[in-house]
């Protein structure tokens, strides 16, 4: 049985991945052998490696989405990194609970380049510690691949009881995005477009809270750009093929779909077009 540094008993510890690096790639499998050589016993999960190349801000939504839901204890690591060799830092940071709501701690080694954003939106982490100190990184370390080099044997490290304290100085708080807000007005909701799923769905930064006033039905319109659609639905089932439709997804923010095509080929829109919702 493995305890974390916070005592969170696991079977195994468990180190996840986020990336822009493309499934096609060999730096994944280069961050899993440096990770594997360390700690045979880690159990590495895949998040994703489809994150748009250098987005963080797609990057940190993801990290906000799924990670909560992992173990206690679980160690992410987070590779989205144009600064890399620049004199950007790398921390390691604590976050309790997120959208999970279960109250787990979950530990994170990222640039600090905005990554944590998304998070810390949900709730500032309970501790920061920034990556300093060499002897817990490979030996040779290229100016061009810190997941490999720093976060990798970091997060190994981690696994096998490395105390945060041990990383470097703490950190009193974290680079931030700027994050898109929402406009809330008497029968009226302002937002954007800040994701597209692997489907071609559009996703928005207005939550299913946001529109508890709004009817359901079709006196209640959503346009993005020069498309309009009426009423929210429950399913992508509820509508014809073909048909663009609004519904509340999985994470609980309204979206835009075509039933059984991308929404974002056949709208022709992008991340940050504004989404009106009005009744």
């Amino acid at each position: 049985m493995y305890t974390d540094c916070y005592n969170s008993p696991m079977p195994r510890p468990i180190i996840t991945l986020t990336t822009d690096f493309g499934t096609g790639s060999p730096y994944v499998a280069a961050m899993k052998g440096v990770i594997l050589s360390i700690n045979p016993e880690a159990a590495i999960v895949d998040i994703t490696h489809a994150i748009e190349p250098q987005n963080i801000f797609a990057a940190a939504q993801v990290l906000a989405e799924a990670t909560p839901r992992f173990p206690a204890g679980s160690i992410h690591v987070a590779v989205v990194d144009p600064g890399v060799g620049s004199g950007r830092g790398i921390v390691w940071a604590r976050f309790v609970a997120g959208n999970s709501g279960s109250g787990t701690a979950q530990q994170y080694v990222a640039p600090d380049n905005g990554l944590l954003t998304g998070l810390a939106r949900r709730g500032p982490p309970d501790r920061i510690v920034a990556v300093t100190r060499r002897e817990h990184w490979l030996a040779k370390v290229s100016a061009t691949f810190h997941g490999r080099d720093i976060m990798a044997p970091v997060a190994a490290k981690l696994s096998l009881g490395l105390m945060p304290d041990e990383l470097g100085p703490s950190q009193s708080e974290l680079v931030l995005l700027v994050w898109p807000e929402v406009e809330v007005v008497p029968g009226k909701v302002r937002g954007a477009i800040t994701a597209v799923d692997s489907f071609g769905n559009l996703i928005t930064n207005i939550t299913r809270e946001m529109l508890a006033d709004a009817p359901t039905g079709e006196q209640t319109v959503i346009t993005c750009d020069e498309h309009q659609t009426q009423g929210i639905f429950n399913t992508y089932a509820d509508q014809p093929e073909m048909t663009l439709l609004a519904l509340f997804g999985s994470s609980g923010l309204l979206e835009l779909a075509i039933v059984g095509d991308s929404a974002k080929i056949m709208l022709g829109v992008n991340v940050g077009t504004p989404v009106e919702v009005a009744w």
